[in-house]
């Protein structure tokens, strides 16, 4: 990848030291005077760090030029066209870096079903802090976590003493679901697309899920299944009641609930150390599988970003 010319190559920044995520909206996206910035309809600028950012999420009225786009991908930030509040996925970009050798194992052990079995139990033993109930399938397993996340979420709803109806909503529809589905969607559309980018700079693909099946981001979502109840859905609940009952958060009215839910989630991240463990938990679960992964032959072709010997395995810096 030849560089931008009268721009130095950035380098890329582990994850784990990133930043986590930026939403743009109504604003076009560019590079000026070696600069990725957000101009807005009346020529302000606003700086963007992009390297070190983990993803940005691009809202409808955004635009952005060649000039960002391959600025973004040198970086080994991932850029996603998202609907309003982030709540649907209409495109994403992978900056280089995905491993011909790893996207093989993930298959592998997705096709077999012993193995497949074997991750599914891993997660659930990484989500709800137990082993997994023996002699059960994938679907079996699949509806005993149903069950559980509908108590947990009728838990959350009691302590944050907010009226909750069940998880009813339309993808294509923000605004149809009540305060609460919409702060929950919200909430896990950043922690979605944080699950994406770190399975793609580790080299593997979103697509082949092991709990989640048939969706462009199945296993995105595995992966955003084992920390959501300790990071985002406190976060929704805790607005959604804050909002109900016309209760500040830190000693401030809420005003935006989706984006007091964008500003908690940020600081839920952070304090839960998330990016630090979003890589290690992707490869501990695709080794629970217990298949041998694949060396790369020698004829594989590179990462477009080249890795250093420090920094996350599998990352693109």
């Amino acid at each position: 990848m030849s560089p931008i010319s009268g721009l130095t190559p950035p380098k890329p920044i582990p994850i784990k030291d990133r930043s986590t995520l930026v939403f743009v909206q109504k604003g076009q996206v560019d590079v000026i005077d070696g600069t990725f910035v957000v101009v807005d309809a009346e020529g302000v600028r606003t700086v963007i760090p992009v390297g070190g950012m983990t993803c940005l999420l691009l809202e409808p009225g955004t635009r952005i030029s060649h000039a960002a786009v391959g600025l973004a991908a040198r970086a080994g930030t991932l850029l996603l066209w998202v609907g309003e509040a982030g709540v649907r996925l209409y495109s994403a970009g992978q900056p280089g870096g995905a491993r011909a050798d790893r996207l093989l194992h993930q298959a592998r052990t997705a096709l077999d079903e012993t193995a497949r079995l074997k991750v599914v139990r891993r997660m659930y033993e990484l989500r709800f802090g137990e082993p997994a109930p023996e002699r059960r399938s994938v679907d079996q397993l699949r509806g005993i976590e149903g069950a559980r996340v509908r108590a947990l979420y009728k838990s959350f709803a009691r302590d944050y003493d907010a009226r909750w109806d069940g998880r009813v909503y339309d993808p294509d529809d923000f605004d149809s679901g009540d305060l609460a589905n919409r702060c929950l969607s919200s909430a896990t559309a950043c922690l979605h697309a944080l699950a994406e980018a770190a399975i793609l700079a580790a080299g593997y693909a979103p697509a082949i899920g092991f709990l989640h099946t048939g969706k462009a981001r199945a296993f995105a979502y595995d992966i955003a299944d084992i920390f959501k109840f300790e990071t985002v859905v406190p976060v929704a609940f805790r607005v959604t009641g804050a909002v109900q009952n016309n209760r500040p958060i830190d000693r401030r009215p809420v005003g935006d609930p989706t984006r007091a839910v964008r500003l908690l989630v940020r600081d839920a991240f952070r304090k839960t150390r998330l990016l630090e463990k979003l890589i290690p938990t992707i490869e501990d679960v695709l080794a629970a599988g217990g298949l041998t992964a694949p060396d790369a032959p020698a004829e594989a072709q590179p990462p477009a970003i080249a890795e250093p010997t420090s920094g996350d395995i599998g990352h693109r810096g």
